[in-house]
């Protein structure tokens, strides 16, 4: 049963990410901020307000969601960093060693 069920997992992660298959992850977080921005701009603009302090929510939030900040990295990624490392060198032999 174990060898089915990781069988079964195994295809299906193939076929979510299969060879070939282009993605880009800082568009997906992009979209994903977006969407979730969206999201939350609705839910505020739902909400029904009696009192100033719920008008003053509201209007703290409608200015702060339009201006979170870019997800974009500043410097490369881990894969775009180079992997080769200079070989290192012994330590020089002591003296009294000979």
């Amino acid at each position: 049963m174990f060898l089915v069920r990781s069988v079964f997992w195994l295809l299906v992660a193939y076929m979510v990410i299969r060879p070939g298959m282009d993605f880009d992850p800082h568009a997906a977080a992009n979209q994903a901020m977006v969407a979730g921005q969206q999201l939350v701009s609705e839910q505020v603009d739902a909400i029904q307000c009696d009192n100033l302090q719920c008008f003053g929510g509201k209007a703290v939030l409608a200015s702060v969601l339009p201006s979170l900040p870019d997800t974009t990295p500043v410097g490369p990624t881990m894969q775009e960093q180079p992997t080769g490392k200079d070989v290192p060198y012994p330590m020089p032999r002591l003296r009294r060693a000979g």
